[in-house]
């Protein structure tokens, strides 16, 4: 990847989630399904109570699910995103939930203890010459999957009992007990869609460099300020106020034109994801953002950036169910930087929303 300002700063790859086939009435889907709407797929060893919204207490509608393990990670992870698509609740934070899953897949865990195994016979009887014999070679493939790798869409892996598995739980209510997703008595269910993942610098490469240049260049002698020395004021908690509060609204004009560059060359991106990257502010972020973003409440860990919900989603969903009254500029999810699931964990964790409203609503019409 070329380095410019148009590609993110640190070179952490950025997958883009874009709408594919609506998935259909007899289509099974699993945990590790990427879609739009439909019911949260739930790992049948956890229970996953369907969440209400924290400002009117109906049930939330399930925007989006997104599988996305880690690498060289044993776990399965899925996040299912909520919100409250309700009048009275717009704007409000506490009408969104994020919700992440784990599950350590039993048969990974034979092959780790089959692989420590083998590790010490071969060290005994120096055999490491013949390690491919055993099977070594290909768990570390498993296990170091590329970045491109880290979302997938292959519904075709779900086998006939996880198949099964998902249309049972799906019908469960509120009575039923047992592990998987727990339904309340009535809920709004977007009809589904596949969410294919592509990536960004393939899907579009970066931005003509010179262009960029060219343009912020242009900006600053228009508008007679230092994009630099802004950006770095806005970000700063220990600039000075009444110098921040002159730079404001320029400061702010450019984060949303640099917002639209980056996603002009693929508008109908839903989701960008990049764990550990950098988000995409669509606003300058307040000068104690730091602050805002809580640390995990399970562990105490940092939280980091790793995907963040898209203008173009708003127009699919609204397509969808034209009574749903959604609106926001970027919802940017921050997770645990350790991806902790504690031992014996049953439920879902809560994972941290950061919503932007949208500067300029009628430029996404």
């Amino acid at each position: 990847m070329t380095s410019s300002s148009a590609c993110p700063p640190d070179n952490q790859p950025v997958l883009l989630g874009l709408q594919d086939a609506a998935i259909g009435g007899h289509e099974t889907c699993s945990f590790d399904t990427n879609k739009i709407g439909g019911l949260p797929d739930c790992p049948l060893q956890l229970t996953m109570l369907y969440p209400v919204c924290g400002v009117c207490s109906c049930p939330l509608i399930h925007l989006v699910q997104v599988y996305c393990p880690l690498e060289g990670s044993p776990f399965h992870r899925v996040f299912n995103v909520f919100a409250c698509g309700r009048e009275g609740c717009r704007g409000n934070s506490e009408r969104w939930k994020v919700l992440r899953s784990q599950y350590l897949d039993p048969q990974v865990g034979k092959k780790q203890e089959f692989s420590d195994l083998q590790k010490e016979i071969s060290s005994a009887r120096d055999w490491c010459e013949e390690a491919d014999d055993w099977g070594i070679n290909d768990e570390a493939e498993a296990q170091g999957d590329s970045a491109r790798h880290l979302l997938t869409t292959d519904a075709t892996r779900v086998s006939t009992s996880e198949a099964e598995c998902t249309d049972n739980f799906q019908n469960l209510s509120l009575s039923e007990a047992g592990k998987g997703l727990v339904l309340p008595l009535s809920c709004i269910v977007l009809p589904s869609h596949h969410i294919s993942v592509v990536d960004e610098e393939d899907y579009t490469g970066c931005v003509d460099v010179n262009h960029a240049q060219k343009l912020l260049k242009e900006y600053q002698q228009r508008e007679g300020v230092d994009v630099e020395q802004l950006v770095s004021e806005s970000f700063s908690a220990k600039g000075e106020q009444e110098k921040y509060e002159k730079s404001q609204i320029k400061t702010r004009d450019l984060v949303f034109h640099q917002f639209k560059k980056r996603i002009s060359v693929c508008q109908e991106q839903i989701l960008r994801y990049s764990w550990k990257g950098q988000p995409l502010f669509i606003t300058s972020p307040p000068t104690s953002f730091p602050d805002v973003v809580p640390r995990c409440c399970v562990c105490g860990s940092g939280r980091v950036y790793e995907f963040q919900l898209m203008p173009a989603l708003i127009s699919i969903l609204t397509h969808l169910d034209k009574s749903l009254l959604l609106e926001f500029g970027t919802v940017l999810v921050y997770t645990c930087e350790k991806s902790c699931w504690p031992s014996g964990q049953s439920t879902p964790l809560e994972e941290f929303p950061f919503i932007q409203e949208d500067p300029d609503e009628r430029y996404f019409r």
